[in-house]
């Protein structure tokens, strides 16, 4: 059947990780993007609150640039926010999981709405939306941008299960993406990779580092006073390092460290490898730890933190790093795509082993040690991101590579 996405024999060596010392994409000065008044351009994601947390610098460079920016999604209580910015909402049937019910209904409620609209480009969010935005546009020639923001459980897990659904989805996606309309948008290299070796033609993969993060409303911060706080953003899941995360904190507490950790997030029901909500809860029995649930404002977290920690397995370039390395903060990761991508390892933060609390406590003790060390590598984050990962900066890429698509003969 082919190469599948996740096996380990890859055809060809992926490249070594983003060292922050040259552009990953090249694209065209903003200067010479000419506006685009009446192109119109419609987002597909799953959630209001995806599009609200993690597309929305490049949705507002898509409208500075002259689109009219249409948002497809599922909505929850930030259809407001969206309509705020001056898009137009089409709300859409979305419910995660494998039932052939719910995936055919969000494909015919997107055909609708692409029948309706006639949007001069597409730009689908996830492989979650892609795989059914995908299908939903069959027959039609409408460009279309397919955003693999992380390849998900489905790519880190290794069930028997995970394995067969792997070769499946590396099927589909050869279909829907090899597709002369069709652009797919990575956000490392290793994913990148990946996809070429599983059947994707090169020339169809685009690389844009992220989704961008708010330089100018996200600032450096002084560290807190007290002991050092570790700070934690993301889903409560097991690929993502928490149960690592918190294991290394109480090895640090045993050794007899005065560190805290605050943890900002909530479990996915839906999801197999969340923790429960009574693991959740029972975290904030044990010494020094907190579990915030989920924060409207990122800041507040960063505020009372002195490191960022994401031991994740994989990721496609973390917006929860990002935002701490806006603000300054020097971070640990695991040497996992994407988390190598932003944490340059002794320059602006340290990596670990993936599910190591060893070595995780062993880098938040380092840090710990040495306030020179966390305001070295938090300024050099901070450099980093405004320079390479900004919502400026990716919202110009994106807004090029749009124009590409628009552009490129079909």
């Amino acid at each position: 059947m082919g190469a599948g996405i996740g096996r380990k024999a890859a055809k060809k060596p992926c490249p070594p990780p983003y060292s922050g010392q040259n552009p990953v994409y090249k694209h065209r000065p903003a200067a010479t993007i000419e506006a685009r008044v009446n192109k119109t351009l419609l987002y597909v994601t799953t959630q209001d609150w995806v599009f609200i947390g993690n597309r929305l610098p490049m949705a507002r460079a898509a409208r500075d640039a002259g689109f009219d920016v249409h948002v497809a999604t599922h909505v929850q209580d930030r259809g407001d926010a969206i309509q705020a910015e001056g898009f137009t909402l089409h709300p859409i049937p979305f419910r995660r999981g494998l039932s052939p019910l719910a995936i055919l209904s969000t494909i015919l409620a997107l055909r609708r709405i692409k029948r309706d609209v006639k949007p001069d480009l597409v730009h689908h969010v996830g492989l979650q939306i892609c795989v059914p935005g995908g299908l939903s546009s069959l027959g039609m020639t409408t460009p279309q941008i397919n955003a693999m923001t992380g390849l998900g459980h489905t790519f880190t897990a290794d069930t028997i299960s995970a394995r067969v659904l792997r070769v499946v989805i590396s099927c589909v996606l050869r279909f829907l993406f090899n597709r002369d309309n069709s652009i797919t948008l990575v956000q490392n290299p290793d994913d990148r990779c990946v996809l070429e070796n599983a059947g994707i033609g090169a020339r169809r993969i685009a690389l844009i580092p992220g989704s961008g993060v708010d330089t100018d409303r996200l600032q450096p911060m002084p560290e807190p006073g007290g002991p050092i706080t570790v700070g934690f953003a993301g889903r409560l899941l097991a690929e993502k390092g928490i149960r690592a995360l918190v294991e290394a904190h109480r090895l640090l507490r045993a050794r007899g460290v005065d560190v805290n950790l605050l943890i900002a997030g909530d479990p996915d029901p839906r999801n197999p490898a969340s923790v429960s909500l009574d693991e959740a809860q029972a975290w904030n029995d044990e010494p020094g730890i907190e579990w915030l649930g989920h924060i409207d404002d990122i800041s507040s977290l960063w505020k009372r933190a002195h490191i960022a920690a994401l031991p994740s397995h994989r990721e496609g370039l973390p917006i929860s790093l990002l935002e701490a390395a806006a603000c300054g903060k020097p971070m640990i990761a695991t040497d996992a795509p994407g988390c190598r991508e932003i944490v340059i390892d002794r320059q602006t933060g340290l990596l670990v082993p993936i599910e190591d609390p060893n070595a995780l406590a062993d880098a938040i003790a380092e840090l710990i040690a040495s306030k020179g060390l966390r305001e070295r590598y938090g300024t050099a984050a901070r450099r980093l991101v405004v320079e390479k990962m900004s919502a400026k900066a990716i919202g110009a890429q994106t807004v090029a590579l749009y124009e590409k698509a628009l552009t490129r003969p079909r």
